[in-house]
């Protein structure tokens, strides 16, 4: 795990440092490394999190609930440190400090030493990648639990992303009001960062699953709200709302990840799972734009926002939620 997220920061630093004006180069470049390197220095990074909490003596709720905090945290100061970047000294040398962020990273993961992180033995490992996600797309399905997880994600997020990253985007444009669109923003990530640290002490007290299910509930509620395009401060509050309650999705996920799955395996079902949510958005954004297109913007809104409130309705019945806060059996490979 740790080789892997030191080959993924080498080429995204390498990649990121480039300053050749070519715009479609600078897309490649982007595009191999939000696509191809980060979501594999991601997975490497969240399978190593059980031993890292041994080592700190953390519970698993807690050391998921940092890293889901940090990681929403990261998302609220990069830009405006980016912008400041870009003000201060230029463009290209911003570029230059994206790379040398990605060197403290590879120098921070090439010292850390994590007992079960290294490289597997060779009976563990896979005998190919498409063999490996295979594996791991098997051990997903046939676990009930983080079969049901997995789709609910992959539900949501197909449905959430386009009105993040679409609708949003053209509702503000078309009212000629950037500005607010960073609010917006700003208002989710702020309340997923509160939403994800809370889980830290929500663990000790509210099981998995009242969680999950209040969390989808709320946030189908709260987006149906906003598909109605209110004024702003009510777009913020509900905003804020959605990021607070679906913060502890992050963490909930990850801990039932690395509970219901053998050590050997953890990388192929993390892989898998993040896969899914990765998968969400393309499909998502095929449907909203021609929804857009055609219909227009407040159909769009609600033809997203329904059928996710629909699923915040359905979860109570499923019975792989019901399992959630059960002792899970001894990990094991079904073929």
């Amino acid at each position: 795990s740790s080789s892997s997220v030191i080959l993924s920061d080498i080429a995204a630093g390498v990649l990121t440092r480039s300053d050749d004006p070519a715009r479609r180069r600078q897309a490649v470049a982007t595009f191999l490394r939000t696509r191809l390197f980060d979501p594999a220095g991601m997975t490497a990074r969240q399978s190593m999190l059980p031993e890292a909490a041994g080592r700190a003596d953390w519970t698993l709720d807690h050391t998921n609930s940092m890293y889901e905090a940090v990681f929403n945290l990261a998302y609220i100061a990069g830009p405006g440190i980016g912008g400041l970047l870009i003000a201060t000294v230029g463009g290209v040398n911003t570029m230059w400090v994206t790379a040398a962020a990605f060197g403290l990273s590879i120098l921070a993961m090439a010292m850390l030493r994590l007992e079960g992180a290294d490289r597997p033995e060779p009976e563990d490992r896979p005998d190919g990648v498409v063999s490996g996600v295979v594996e791991g797309l098997k051990f997903v399905w046939h676990n009930r639990v983080l079969r049901t997880l997995g789709l609910i994600d992959l539900a949501v997020t197909g449905l959430y992303l386009p009105m993040e990253s679409v609708l949003f985007p053209k509702y503000f444009t078309d009212r000629n009001e950037p500005a607010q669109l960073g609010w917006v923003l700003m208002a989710l990530s702020i309340g997923g960062l509160i939403g994800a640290l809370s889980w830290s002490v929500l663990s000790r007290m509210a099981s998995k699953r009242t969680t999950v299910l209040t969390a989808v509930l709320t946030f189908g509620g709260a987006v149906t709200v906003i598909a109605f395009l209110p004024p702003l401060p009510v777009i913020l509050g509900f905003a804020a709302l959605v990021g607070l309650m679906y913060g502890p999705i992050g963490p909930i996920y990850n801990s039932v990840m690395q509970t219901r799955t053998p050590e050997y395996m953890r990388g192929r079902v993390v892989g898998v799972m993040t896969s899914m949510a990765y998968a969400a958005g393309p499909l998502g954004f095929m449907l909203a734009g021609p929804l857009v297109d055609k219909f227009g913007l407040h159909v769009t809104f609600l033809a997203l926002a329904l059928p996710v409130l629909g699923i915040g309705l359905l979860c109570p019945w499923l019975p792989g939620l019901r399992e959630l806060d059960d002792e899970p059996a001894a990990p094991t490979l079904t073929a």
